[in-house]
């Protein structure tokens, strides 16, 4: 593994040299919260209650802001794979002496640790100044490990998508599909504590609920029994999705098409 780890710490020491970018890439996560702050504090009055489903309006803008870290921190693994297709590099990375997708996963680790904590600094200051201070710190590190089994969720997601490549070449449209699941049955933009219980029952048996919901709905209220909850579904989806990618790897590397160089 130590060559995944040197590939990971370059890339790490690579957006380093960028931070300013990065800092500037995490004026979106602040726009969004204040909107949703905006949209959220007059739901709120509106129904003329402090709390919807157990959650107040405070819990609500934290946990909207773990899910805004989660998705505007993840790499465009897919859009990648699909250039490295187009122009013919890929030829060149599956020829390297290390395996295909543990590289993409070490470079992919290594773009996003940076965007997670600028994301999160930002976007929780914004959050504190509106709604007041985060939940209990004494949760924070069990979010940190759902939130690492959520990255990787969704790298086997999205490295499938960009496996698609293989044999379509463009995978923007599977791109845009999974992003809007991710809004609905992900809990990105509402909590699913507000869906019908009929739908809550479907979004929280997929894995996009264990991506973005699990661990923002963790954040907001940190106890062992709802971590292990999470935990035990994340893993056992990350063994199907692993198992998933890796067949589609096998089976797309023999109809891969090479273009460009």
């Amino acid at each position: 593994m130590s060559k995944y780890w040197a590939v990971f710490k370059t890339q790490l020491l690579n957006n380093f040299a960028y931070a300013g970018d990065l800092a500037a890439g995490s004026v979106m996560i602040v726009l969004f919260l204040w909107i949703f702050a905006q949209l959220w504090k007059v739901t709120y009055s509106a129904v003329g209650t402090e709390r919807i489903a157990g959650l107040s309006r405070q819990d609500t803008l934290w946990y909207l802001m773990l899910a805004e870290v989660i998705v505007l921190s993840k790499p465009r693994l897919a859009r990648t794979i699909a250039q490295q297709v187009r122009d013919g590099s890929v030829a060149y990375l599956l020829n390297k002496p290390y395996h295909f997708l543990l590289y993409q996963c070490s470079v992919g680790l290594g773009d996003s640790v940076l965007r997670i904590v600028t994301n999160t600094l930002m976007g929780g200051a914004v959050v504190w100044l509106l709604v007041g201070p985060p939940p209990n710190p004494q949760g924070w590190p069990l979010v940190f490990v759902t939130v690492v089994l959520a990255w990787l969720l969704d790298f086997c997601i999205t490295a499938m998508i960009g496996l698609a490549a293989f044999i379509t070449e463009e995978v923007r449209a599977f791109e845009w599909i999974y992003q809007k699941i991710l809004f609905i049955l992900g809990g990105l933009l509402i909590p699913l504590d507000f869906y019908p219980s009929w739908l809550q029952t479907i979004a929280k048996a997929t894995p996009f609920a264990y991506t973005l919901y699990g661990p923002a709905r963790l954040f907001v209220e940190p106890s062992l029994l709802r971590f292990g909850e999470v935990v035990l579904g994340q893993v056992v989806w990350l063994a199907i999705l692993a198992g998933l990618l890796t067949f589609f790897y096998q089976r797309g590397v023999t109809r891969l098409a090479i273009n460009g160089g």
